[in-house]
This record gives structure tokens, sequence and C-alpha cells, in this order.
């Protein structure tokens, strides 16, 4: 069974940052996407980005580009969110998941992906 422990989330002013981590118990990841996915009270779960690990290919929705940055670290099977010019609509409990299944895929939708990390609360006030 692969764990997925996130940190990092707390309380932020309107234009401040946050560094989400996500510590992933999978020993071989080079196959593995890790995404971070947002659910915000009253709404559904939504994706906001996701990396490769194999290759560092990126996705992003589009509120967020230009402002977060997901990274890895192969050292520490880690991966991160960085978090910048944080709004209020960004105020959200952030998910981390991880795919390990092989083929094709489509990054953003949530049945994608195996394993979900417990959840850790952003929130951003104005």
């Amino acid at each position: 069974q692969v764990q997925l422990v996130e940190s990092g989330g707390g309380l932020v002013q309107a234009g401040g940052s946050l560094r989400l981590s996500c510590a992933i118990s999978e020993r071989t990841l080079s196959s593995v996407v890790v995404g971070w996915f947002r659910q915000a009270p009253g709404k559904d779960r939504e994706f906001v980005t996701a990396i490769s690990w194999s290759d560092g290919n990126t996705f992003y929705i589009e509120p967020v580009k230009g402002r977060f940055d997901i990274s890895r670290d192969n050292a520490k099977n880690t991966v991160y969110l960085q978090m910048n010019s944080l709004k209020p609509e960004d105020t959200a409990v952030y998910y981390c998941a991880s795919r390990h299944r092989s083929g094709r895929y489509t990054v953003n939708r949530r049945d994608e992906y195996d394993y979900w990390g417990q959840g850790t609360q952003v929130t951003v006030s104005s």
C-alpha cells in the first residue's frame, strides 16, 4: 500500500506564499504521475496540477499558471507545490494523489489516480 503524506498548509494573507509537500512511500517512482487536487467548501474536488516523474512534464489549470509551481525531489520521493500570489479563491483542502498505472491517461481525472493523501488545509485571507 502506497502512502502519501501532505504537509505545509496553513493560513496566509492574499498575495502571500505557501509550499506544500507530498511525501510518497513508494520506492520506485519512475512511471508515476503525481497530481494535486483541491476541494473548497461546497464544491467538487478539482484538479490543480500534476507532474510526470519520469520526464518532469507538468500540467496546470489556467487559474494557477504563473503562480503555482510543481516540482519533484528524486532523492526524497517528494513532490512540492510552491504557491505564490495566493488569492482567497485558492482557499481549499489540497490533496496529492499518485497514479501508478502504465498507458495513456487523462491527467485531470480523479479516477486516474490510485492513491490519495489525507489533505492539508490552505486558507487565504483577503
